[in-house]
């Protein structure tokens, strides 16, 4: 599983990997860039073929990209300010479950 492992890595080429448990199943995190959705089936498969697993995909953007996200400054000025905003910040750009044998 190891080898596995790190030759879809070293295709992917992520920021960075992580590996833990989540609700009872073997869980990694892998962060990286994904430049262009359609690359999302050539991304997920690999994991799919070689371990059955279930692949989520969660899009975040680092503080660069927000500031150049169009709508959030007007959005903000709109309710008079962030303060006191419930925000969740995901750091996790792809999250990769390995469902439990």
């Amino acid at each position: 599983m190891p080898k596995t492992i790190e030759s879809i890595l070293n295709e992917l080429k992520p920021e960075a990997a992580y590996f833990a448990e989540e609700k009872g199943n073997r869980t990694g995190f892998i962060v990286f860039d994904l430049k262009d959705t359609s690359k999302i089936p050539a991304v997920a498969e690999p994991w799919f073929l070689a371990f059955n697993a279930q692949v989520e995909f969660h899009p975040a953007m680092n503080l660069e990209d927000l500031k150049k996200a169009p709508g959030y400054a007007p959005a903000a000025r709109a309710v008079g300010s962030v303060a006191g905003v419930n925000e969740t910040v995901s750091v996790v750009r792809s999250s990769v479950k390995e469902a439990a044998a």
